[in-house]
């Protein structure tokens, strides 16, 4: 993939084409998914992290492997367990001693946590310290040792997965770790066609190999495009609204959330939401040849943003009603009013 400089005109060219490589690249290894490594690229290109939900045998180790080998940069994979201490992800000291003069020295050994890419496999099976180990490190882009800090290599990327079925002997992220993740990525099955495709490219002696074809200063030359993308008022209104009609009202206020909402949500989403709605836009519409964001990049990028930043309360679990049913009935109840939001934007000036 050709450097694109700082050229304007060859931003759309840019991010397309190595949209395309990689989708060229990790689909030699994965079948099918075609929204989760959407998303996946949409979490990279934004600086985000994202959460994959699936049952074992999904590939999803593959996928986050594969789109470290595609995008050339260093994968580190952490199988997280209830014995894992913080010091075994982030790195420890150690007492070296100068054979020449005799003296002894602390010196810091990095853990697997200095990486580009990090999957952070099974990331509940680990006891609370241990998770909040490495989400400081994903928020701070640095670890703290001895009182100095060492900085964590850039772009610095983590997926980070669950196993929804098996909850016995596992630590459950806290809503407020939750809210550190960008995206909740749904891992579904396979199609049938595409599972046919998977056992006939794994049940045989053909070796796939995958070529690097996006570097890191590429990354995170991309990861700046996204952020020059311009949005419009009415769009980031829409975005807004979504996130504000899932909150309680202040004390006072009268409850104008949707009837469902009100019925079936204890808690809504933060501003973090807010902000990761249009950054993810952003990297969606470049990603579709645009240079503007839509409405309809919001709502597409809705479900992973709200979906673990939502908390549904017990009428919602004896109903069988999912954060992702609400947020289906949200993007239909709260709908894009650009001559509604342009003229409340007037009335605010």
């Amino acid at each position: 993939m050709s450097d694109a400089g700082h050229d304007p005109e060859q931003l759309i060219e840019h991010i397309q084409q190595a949209t395309a490589d990689l989708r060229e690249q990790v689909g030699k290894a994965v079948v099918g998914q075609e929204q989760v490594i959407e998303q996946v690229f949409i979490a990279l290109f934004t600086r985000g992290h994202a959460l994959l939900i699936g049952v074992p045998g999904l590939a999803k180790t593959l996928l986050v492997s594969s789109v470290a080998k595609a995008l050339s940069l260093q994968f580190n994979r952490i199988q997280f367990t209830p014995d894992l201490m913080p010091s075994d992800i982030t790195g420890t000291e150690v007492i070296e001693e100068n054979k020449s003069t005799g003296q002894r020295a602390l010196r810091f050994v990095k853990g697997p946590v200095f990486a580009n890419v990090l999957l952070a496999d099974e990331i509940n099976r680990t006891p609370p310290k241990t998770q909040a180990a490495l989400l400081e490190a994903m928020q701070e882009h640095h670890v703290t040792a001895g009182g100095m800090r060492h900085a964590l290599p850039q772009p610095f990327f983590v997926l980070a997965t669950q196993n929804p079925i098996e909850q016995e002997g596992t630590y459950p992220l806290p809503e407020a770790q939750l809210d550190r993740f960008m995206f909740m990525i749904r891992v579904g099955y396979p199609t049938e066609a595409d599972e046919l495709e998977i056992i006939n490219r794994t049940t045989t002696r053909t070796r796939i190999t995958l070529d690097p074809v996006v570097s890191a200063e590429q990354v995170m030359q991309i990861q700046d495009m996204v952020r020059d993308v311009p949005v419009a008022e009415h769009v980031t209104r829409y975005a807004l609204r979504l996130v504000r009609a899932t909150r309680p009202p202040e004390r006072g206020e009268a409850d104008a959330r949707p009837e469902f909402i009100q019925r079936y949500l204890n808690w809504g989403a933060g501003p973090r939401a807010s902000q990761n709605l249009i950054l993810a836009a952003k990297a969606r519409a470049l990603m579709n040849r645009r240079t503007h964001v839509t409405p309809e990049d919001i709502a597409a990028v809705a479900p992973p943003v709200l979906r673990h930043r939502l908390i549904p309360n017990f009428s919602a679990e004896a109903d069988g009603v999912s954060t992702d049913d609400i947020i289906d009935d949200l993007l239909k109840t709260i709908q894009p009013d650009a001559a509604a939001d342009r003229q409340a934007e007037a009335v605010l000036r």
